[in-house]
């Protein structure tokens, strides 16, 4: 069978090939960028339309106490299932650096007398810009470490250590349960970050008993552009969940106008600033997707897209290097090296297969399993067989 057949065939028999029909996408269109920008849902226009024209023209500023305000907890509930965690957990609101900065100084105060935050060398550099600020401002020194190197180098001295659940390059997926539990016993913390695992990889942060957790919401959730991140504040943490940037909403008493500061209870003490509701409800509409669908199911497409991809590139661009795992330590995403990079991916989007590239020379490809078709990533692989062509 030609692997154009067998395509045909594997998307014939897709279990969640109906999916697609749920976004708003060019059928000819090869979206490979979920893992930057997640594509709309067709559910996101029609709520936008009710909460501009209904909620917010129709009832102005009575919707703030008709469900408005609960937004990031209600619509954090719904994430919560998504990595593995109780309701009651996860709140959303801010941006992920945000979030980074407020739970890793959070972290710092609730493991006092260490003066040393283990960085994750591999991590997203907006992640180490921000751990290098919060340290500043903390008193702690930054080690760079490799995050399997991190068992062997932890120490008394450890405060705090921030890993990526999924390296952004290589699509690499680190080992939450046995990190977490390593850090654990020499008496660290452990902050994640699931940004790109998130809607991808299954995982169970409660189980883990991982202690804070970040991830943005525009990837594999779908949120849109600059949707609110979300933050995971276990139960036996929230009391004592000291967070720097102490705002108004998360306030006991926020519409008290005390002067001074009194957190609110449980994950309410997370929050800073007034909510996002136009992007917040534009989330939440995105999360209809999930409504009928598991992350083990998407994980599962997720794997076998990968694979397919991989043997496509291996027949037909043997030159290609695959800088992912060829096993199944990789997340939803594929990563080939290949020189000048950004022209070739700048022509790929010109001819409808959208991917990104990352410096210096990285095409990535991701596999929102929702949506992409083992088509598409036949198209990719062909490009690159004929490029240039």
């Amino acid at each position: 069978m030609s692997l154009s057949a067998e395509a045909a065939e594997l998307d014939t028999h897709d279990p969640l090939a109906g999916k697609r029909a749920e976004f708003d996408l060019d059928p000819q269109m090869s979206y490979l960028d979920g893992n930057s920008l997640g594509a709309p849902p067709r559910s996101v226009a029609v709520r936008l339309d009710e909460v501009v024209r209904k909620q917010w023209a129709g009832r102005l500023i009575r919707a703030w106490d008709e469900g408005w305000w609960q937004a990031p907890e209600r619509v954090g509930d719904r994430i919560a299932p998504l990595i593995g965690a109780a309701a009651g957990q996860v709140v959303v609101g801010d941006s992920t650096s945000v979030n980074v900065f407020k739970a890793l100084v959070a972290a710092a105060r609730l493991n006092p007398g260490r003066p040393e935050i283990l960085l994750d060398v591999t991590t997203f550099p907006a992640d180490g810009y921000i751990a290098e600020n919060a340290a500043r401002l903390t008193g702690h020194e930054i080690r760079r470490v490799v995050p399997e190197e991190m068992p062997a180098v932890v120490s008394e001295r450890t405060a705090v250590a921030l890993i990526n659940h999924v390296d952004y390059r290589s699509g690499l997926v680190h080992e939450l349960p046995s990190l977490t539990e390593s850090l654990h016993a020499a008496g660290a913390l452990v902050v994640w970050d699931l940004c790109h695992s998130v809607g991808a990889v299954p995982m169970a942060v409660d189980a883990a008993q991982v202690d804070l957790a970040v991830g943005c919401t525009y990837k594999f959730l779908n949120g849109g552009p600059g949707a609110p991140a979300f933050l995971y504040v276990p139960t036996k943490w929230q009391e004592s969940f000291d967070q720097p940037l102490s705002g108004w909403a998360g306030h006991v008493d926020p519409f008290g106008m005390a002067e001074a500061y009194v957190g609110g209870p449980g994950v309410i003490r997370a929050r800073t600033g007034t909510p996002d509701i136009l992007s917040m409800l534009a989330l939440d509409a995105a999360l209809d997707v999930w409504d009928d669908v598991t992350v083990e199911q998407v994980r599962a497409k997720g794997l076998a897209l990968g694979d397919f991809f991989v043997r496509c590139l291996d027949e037909l661009v043997p030159a290609a290097e695959v800088l992912s795992p060829r096993d199944y330590r990789r997340g939803n995403q594929l990563s080939v090296g290949w020189p000048d990079a950004k022209r070739v991916m700048a022509a790929m989007t010109k001819a409808g297969i959208i991917g990104d590239f990352r410096p210096p020379d990285v095409l990535r490809f991701g596999l929102a399993a929702l949506y992409v078709r083992y088509v598409d990533v036949l198209r990719a692989a062909a490009f690159l067989s004929g490029w240039p062509g």
